[in-house]
């Protein structure tokens, strides 16, 4: 296509307050969209682009912005190519993050920024209690009686908790804590790795109306990290499979009384079906369930978004704001509205299916966009052609993973930057990743420039170790500077690096200063 039609800073600052459906996706990669990004922005990085804008963006005829730094081209690149998927009504924002910043518009740092910020928000709106790191030590050790529950999903909790936490992701805990906990005088403590769930786990539990004394543990894993507390590692402690159901008659009460507070609205099959076919709108369906039930079984064409993850990384699912939300849990009529009260303050148009999976709701499933066919090679095949340095070697895997381990005499790369390394490439070029459909993409951008002999090798690295070959690493290759698929402030943190950790924390609790009144307005918390 021709180049993509422009649009300011003030007319799209203009249209995210306008009340229609927009789609603002900024197409860097990872590490680029991390350290600076317009607030309402959804990742969609240009090397995986139609692997995601199918779910994000399910309707053909939204408006969609496009992002970039304003001097790279890529976001340009990207509308041909959703010109190409039949998208129609798509913009370039001017001067891309720079333009924005030069217009006087604020820039945000980090990933998921809309709900930190939220969590944030919640906690001085609620004033949810709270407790440090030391205070949950001198509970310990008085022998009181409390249970602590890590509010993130099973393999976060697997790879690093608060020793003795229990697993129970926010979206279950008022649906799994009757069953777990027995005693209204027991002290419940929610804990994540920072802020954000801890507080919104917390806050779910007193808005359900839970007897008990309830606390977010202040800074999560981090906080504890930094107090020179030992974190424990492979926990395999976690919700029970089912509840009790004895406490569900209770929980279903608590949570009609939930939905009268923040007006959550309940919609049929039949409606829902109805608006699926609506033209100009989209909507969304989002099962929240537990990762075991939704392998079980769904609706077609609904997502799973685990509750508590579905609200703080509802950008993860959700492309298109001003759309219609459509939660989905068990038929049981307690962990969809409990997801649904805390996404209509967040700003979004939320309801909950009645009856769940049961409700005889049939969905309709996207297609996805066809890639590229790419002839295969072997290991062997390939380690013959680097013997004789008859070919040209691409990783356009993850950097870290590069760095960690990968085919010798290859190259790291990734789509927006692999016509420029290939410049000079020796045919053919073999093209390695673990997700063949991301070499695929790369691939159709040196096809489109006349390289014909591409060639790939199917799940990369591992195929090449299977075959008895040896890797190579590198701690400094590619440089921190090219890991643009890459946040190391957010990602280090998890590694033991107590920089990054008081980096991370004091980013999340500085987010609510950078908040414009015209943005806030988007929150909608309740008057007490």
């Amino acid at each position: 296509m021709a180049n993509a039609k422009m649009i300011t800073p003030a007319a799209l600052q203009a249209a995210l307050h306008d009340g229609r459906e927009i789609a603002l996706l900024d197409v860097r990669e990872d590490g680029e969209f991390g350290e600076d990004h317009l607030l309402f922005a959804t990742p969609l990085p240009y090397s995986r682009m139609e692997l995601g804008i199918v779910t994000l963006v399910p309707r053909k005829d939204v408006r969609i912005v496009l992002c970039d730094d304003g001097g790279s081209g890529i976001a340009q690149r990207a509308a041909a190519r959703l010109a190409a998927l039949d998208y129609i009504d798509i913009a370039v924002l001017e001067g891309g993050i720079e333009g924005w910043k030069a217009a006087g518009y604020v820039l945000f740092k980090g990933v998921n920024v809309p709900s930190k910020l939220f969590g944030e928000m919640v906690e001085h709106a609620y004033n949810t209690p709270r407790i440090n790191a030391q205070d949950l030590v001198k509970l310990r050790e008085s022998g009181e009686d409390f249970m602590l529950f890590d509010g993130r999903p099973v393999h976060e909790h697997h790879k690093m908790t608060i020793p003795g936490s229990t697993c129970c992701p926010n979206a279950e805990l008022p649906y799994r804590v009757a069953s777990m906990v027995k005693n209204p005088k027991t002290k419940i403590i929610v804990n994540c790795a920072g802020r954000t769930r801890s507080i919104l786990g917390a806050q779910t539990l007193i808005n359900f109306g839970v007897p008990n004394p309830v606390y977010a543990l202040e800074n999560g894993t981090q906080g504890w990290y930094l107090s020179d507390l030992q974190l424990e590692y492979g926990s395999a402690r976690q919700y029970p499979e089912t509840i009790d159901a004895e406490q569900l008659p209770a929980q279903q009460e608590a949570a009609r009384a939930l939905m009268k507070r923040f007006n959550v609205r309940v919609a049929g099959a039949t409606e829902v079906a109805a608006w699926l076919k609506q033209p100009g709108r989209t909507t969304y369906l989002c099962d929240v369930r537990t990762p075991e039930e939704f392998a079980k079984g769904s609706i077609t064409g609904a997502q799973h978004t685990p509750g508590g993850q579905l609200i703080q990384a509802t950008d993860q699912w959700v492309g298109v704001r001003n759309a219609r939300i459509v939660l989905i849990d068990g038929g049981e009529m307690v962990r969809a509205p409990v997801v649904a009260s805390w996404l209509l303050q967040l700003g979004c148009d939320a309801c909950v299916l009645d009856g769940g999976i049961r409700s005889g709701l049939e969905g309709v499933k996207s297609a996805a966009p066809a890639l590229p066919a790419l002839a295969t090679i072997t290991a062997n095949e390939l380690k013959v052609l680097l013997e004789h340095k008859a070919c040209s070697v691409f990783d356009v895997g993850p950097s870290m993973a590069y760095r960690k381990a990968h085919v010798p005499g290859s190259r790291w790369t990734i789509r927006s930057r692999i016509l420029k390394d290939a410049k000079e490439a020796k045919q053919p070029v073999v093209l390695v990743a673990a997700e063949s459909d991301v070499a695929r993409l790369a691939a159709g951008e040196l096809i489109e420039a006349g390289i014909k002999d591409i060639r790939l090798l199917e799940d990369g690295v591992a195929v090449w170790t299977k075959a008895g070959h040896s890797t190579a690493s590198s701690t400094d290759i590619p440089a921190d500077s090219e890991c643009i698929d890459y946040l190391f402030f957010v990602h280090d943190r998890h590694a033991g690096n107590r920089e990054a950790m008081t980096q991370y924390l004091a980013w999340e609790t500085g987010l609510m200063a950078q908040l414009g009144e015209q943005d806030k307005s988007v929150f909608r918390f309740p008057a007490h």
